[in-house]
């Protein structure tokens, strides 16, 4: 009688451990899938400009989760913040670095998504014109074929710089092109202009195009701003998984925020994605990668959201308006900074855009 009873409390023993296990996994998801709105020059799967892209390109979540036997799944997409959203809409993405634009539009359609931190904040937005053109103001492009990527935040900077002088966007030609199709019209002359960004000044430098116009500190109104957002219900469903990719985003703007002296690391980090050294250091040009850089939803990111929320209504863009202090989950940025002993590393900005005053 003695061995079949410890056989039934072997079997009993290595039953609940089984359970146990099957519980611990269901703890945590088998891959964390990552999407990202661009993609690099010549379509590659790589980008540059931000810490999202520093998480890739130094295989900061892979190391992360390695030891947990979850896999890292990147999705770069032609499509951009349009294409980002369709992902979410099918439950095929659960984190993304993701323009202020298309992630209003997606939460403002019903999109089950919450802000985790900033990333790519106060971006430029250029102009270009083919160099042999006659246009020599904002003001000259009424009626012109002008190329804008619609869905992008690209496309409510643009409206703001056309209102700056003017100008609406119906009273333009305006097309919808992603980057490198409207790149390749530029080249051969079927558009009269364009808008874009870094990868833009490359066709400049080929002697193809010239810059009509660029965004600058005293341009705040049309600086373009990306966060870092989450699927709502991975959120609920993996807290601690959630916690540690945000705290994994954050130490990346903090490698960033290192090179603010010199950021000649980041730059050429970043030049895996097609775009060139000069290019990347001409965007930031004495901006702080500190800066730039900043997890930080602060009261200047938060009222900039605020503002190109109404703003994407009073364009056409959205239908509905939301808080965007209802969007914003902030316990996971609170507690890896507090964890990381970051809480007072970056400069908080206020309403207004200038740093506030320590009480």
């Amino acid at each position: 009688m003695t061995h079949p009873l410890r056989l039934i409390r072997w079997l009993v023993v290595f039953g609940l451990f089984v359970l146990s296990a099957g519980a611990a996994r269901a703890d945590a998801p088998s891959v964390i899938r990552m999407a990202f709105p661009g993609v690099g020059v010549g379509n590659r799967p790589v980008t540059g400009g931000n810490s999202v892209s520093t998480v890739h390109l130094r295989g900061m979540l892979e190391d992360e989760f390695k030891n947990d036997g979850i896999q890292i799944n990147w999705s770069f997409l032609r499509g951009a913040g349009p294409a980002t959203n369709e992902l979410y809409a099918n439950g095929l993405a659960d984190f993304s670095l993701l323009g202020d634009l298309p992630s209003i539009i997606g939460h403002s359609g019903g999109l089950n998504t919450k802000v985790l931190a900033a990333t790519a904040i106060r971006g430029n937005t250029y102009i270009f014109v083919p160099t042999s053109s006659s246009i020599q103001s904002v003001k000259d492009l009424r009626g012109k074929k002008v190329a804008i990527f619609k869905g992008t935040n690209i496309q409510l900077s643009a409206n703001k710089i056309l209102e700056k002088f003017g100008l609406k966007e119906s009273d333009i030609r305006a097309i919808n092109m992603d980057t490198a199709t409207a790149k390749a019209a530029m080249a051969t002359g079927d558009i009269d202009a364009a808008f874009g960004w870094t990868d833009y000044l490359s066709l400049r430098d080929q002697g193809l195009a010239r810059l009509l116009y660029a965004t600058d500190s005293s341009d705040t109104n049309a600086y373009r701003h990306c966060s870092f957002i989450g699927n709502e219900d991975f959120i609920r469903k993996y807290p601690e998984i959630t916690k540690r990719v945000v705290k994994t985003v954050v130490l990346a703007a903090k490698w960033l925020s290192e090179q603010d002296q010199n950021p000649a690391p980041a730059f050429q980090l970043w030049t895996r994605s097609g775009v060139t050294f000069a290019n990347f250091k001409e965007d930031q040009g004495t901006s702080s990668l500190k800066v730039l850089s900043s997890p930080l939803v602060d009261e200047f990111l938060s009222t900039q959201y605020n503002k190109n929320i109404q703003e994407a209504k009073r364009f056409g863009l959205i239908r509905n308006t939301f808080r965007f202090e209802d969007w914003y989950e902030p316990q996971f940025l609170q507690q890896v900074l507090k964890e990381l002993n970051l809480e007072h590393y970056w400069v908080e900005y206020g309403a207004d855009g200038k740093p506030k005053l320590k009480t």
